[in-house]
């Protein structure tokens, strides 16, 4: 019942917004559109003035908090999306009022086991900050240190377990109401969302992000990750050293330092790549509220992020396929960018490599009509993606998180320094990187890995190599074991096929003499047929057996 009401409300909020408009470029089934013309609001309530893409964001933000973070995960996904849609949806905010003070103390002081005048020496109940999943309150410790303290909101996650089942009705209605719905695989995105959304719940997973990011960027004079007290972490509680810093997104801030706005913009490409290619552990969600700079030294500037509730990671296969494909897209080489794809994986094997290509060029060589630095890098992901997806690309988690990484990074990058250009900054990261992976020195540094568990095997190895071949042996031997076995039950088959026929000619026999002796002018005269059949059956039966 309450699935019922919430799914009522979803429509009022449909209706009251003309979201029906959506569909009318879809190739819905010819049912759903029936539907759609029969609902009478349709003709009651007008469109008004507002774009598709503003009535899709109001409506969400009027569903709630969790409706607003499937819109702000949706803007990412290009694929799904027009442009103009995704655009608009990146716009939404978790405008959640903070709840109160208090019962965010009385939380804290649950998990931790201990009054909170006796962890911190000064803890500020009024929130600093409030978003849908969780709000932050500002405390000092004991030993001078300022700290954050992070808590979920109380009762979200049966608000989420709730909303998540009514998008899941939904994303099933989508899959059969509309035609390519089941090509796009709504229902495996809100398993993507429900998957990432439920992570964030659970802080110890974020503190564990953090540290480890903290810990690949130790010393580094391009980002500052802030230290996490784990003794004061759990499930719903984080705390976490508290950074003064710059809101990324405050341009006028930054300038009124002097900040060098080109540097910061080229180190933000370079934390990117350095994270993907380098450690294979992403920031996935490096959105302008989640990254400051540091008020430090202004002329050579550092980052500091937070919030690692979303990371990505990708195989070392993933890596180099993507790098190289990055290098063979810049290079106009769009064979062997169709040949990466299939030997990645990423599209089935027996695609048509000649029409791929041809396919891939025809999006991208229009790209290249503008200047380098005017490039979207994004964009030219999506597009491989977008095209991808034509030849049965199935959908990759792990892309879709870089895709949505990238574009944030661009996207900031280029608000903080139009003129950067991409692929200048990134291009020797890629070289470099191509050539420490494959190079002569990374065949070194792996023997050179591998050299402690190849000494320590080496003792071993006469005795494995005899064990090696006497399990051949023995395989030899079992199968012709089984070989023999075999011959023998389809031998034993054989004759019970066989004595099974003899018993059934014997019995036609039987049966067609009996009819024979019985009434043999009535057997002449009216069933000459079946007595003749039996007999003759008989005879093959007897003969074959």
């Amino acid at each position: 019942m309450r699935r019922l009401l919430r799914i009522f409300k979803i429509a009022r909020v449909f209706a009251r917004y003309r979201l029906d408009t959506l569909f009318d470029q879809i190739s819905l089934r010819w049912y759903a559109r029936l539907l759609l013309k029969l609902m009478l609001w349709r003709y009651l309530i007008p469109v008004g003035s507002r774009s598709q893409g503003q009535r899709l964001r109001l409506a969400l933000e009027e569903l709630g908090p969790v409706f607003i973070k499937f819109g702000q995960m949706l803007s990412t996904r290009r694929d799904l999306l027009s442009d103009d849609l995704a655009l608009e949806l990146k716009k939404l905010q978790d405008q959640v009022p903070p709840f109160e003070g208090a019962y965010s103390q009385r939380l804290i002081e649950r998990a931790l086991g201990a009054p909170v005048a006796e962890v911190f020496a000064e803890f500020n109940a009024a929130p600093m900050a409030s978003a849908s999943v969780a709000q932050v309150h500002e405390a000092l410790l004991y030993n001078g240190e300022e700290v954050v303290v992070k808590v979920i909101r109380p009762g979200i996650e049966k608000t989420i377990r709730k909303d998540i089942a009514v998008l899941y009705t939904i994303a099933r209605l989508v899959q059969a109401l509309w035609v390519e719905g089941r090509r796009l695989k709504p229902v495996e995105v809100v398993a993507d969302y429900e998957n990432t959304i439920f992570d964030e719940l659970d802080l110890r997973k974020e503190a564990a992000n953090g540290s480890q990011i903290r810990r690949n960027f130790d010393n580094s004079p391009i980002l500052y990750v802030p230290e996490i007290y784990w003794d004061l972490t759990r499930q719903n509680v984080l705390v976490m050293e508290r950074i003064h810093g710059i809101p990324v997104a405050d341009i006028e801030q930054l300038k009124a330092q002097n900040t060098d706005m080109k540097k910061l913009a080229e180190q933000g490409v370079e934390i990117f790549f350095t994270q993907v290619f380098r450690d294979s552990f992403f920031h996935a969600d490096m959105h302008p509220g989640n990254i400051f700079v540091s008020r430090e030294n202004p002329s050579a500037p550092q980052y500091i992020a937070v919030d690692f509730g979303i990371v990505g990671s990708l195989s070392p296969e993933d890596q180099s396929y993507l790098a190289r494909n990055f290098l063979a897209f810049f290079q106009r080489d769009y064979r062997q960018v169709a040949q990466l794809h299939i030997d990645s994986g990423w599209v089935p094997p027996d695609t048509n490599v000649q029409a791929f290509e041809t396919a891939i060029r025809s999006v991208c060589e229009p790209i290249f009509e503008k200047p380098l630095k005017d490039i979207s890098f994004g964009m030219v992901l999506m597009g491989l993606f977008q095209t991808a997806r034509r030849f049965n690309m199935e959908v990759q988690p792990q892309l879709v998180l870089l895709q949505k990484t990238l574009l944030n990074i661009e996207g900031l990058g280029r608000q903080l320094y139009p003129e950067l250009d991409l692929w200048q900054t990134g291009q020797p990261f890629l070289e470099r990187w191509m050539k420490e992976r494959m190079g002569p020195k990374a065949v070194y540094r792996s023997m050179k890995q591998q050299a402690p568990e190849w000494l320590d095997k080496m003792p071993h190895l006469p005795q494995m190599a005899y064990d090696a071949l006497n399990q051949l042996k023995n395989l030899d031997d079992n199968r012709r074991r089984d070989m023999l076995a075999l011959s023998v039950a389809r031998q034993e088959l054989q004759q019970q096929r066989s004595q099974k026929g003899r018993w059934i000619g014997l019995l036609c026999l039987i049966a067609a003499v009996g009819l024979s002796v019985d009434d043999p002018l009535f057997v002449v005269r009216d069933l000459p047929a079946l007595s003749w059949l039996l007999g003759a059956s008989a005879a093959v039966l007897l003969l074959r057996h």
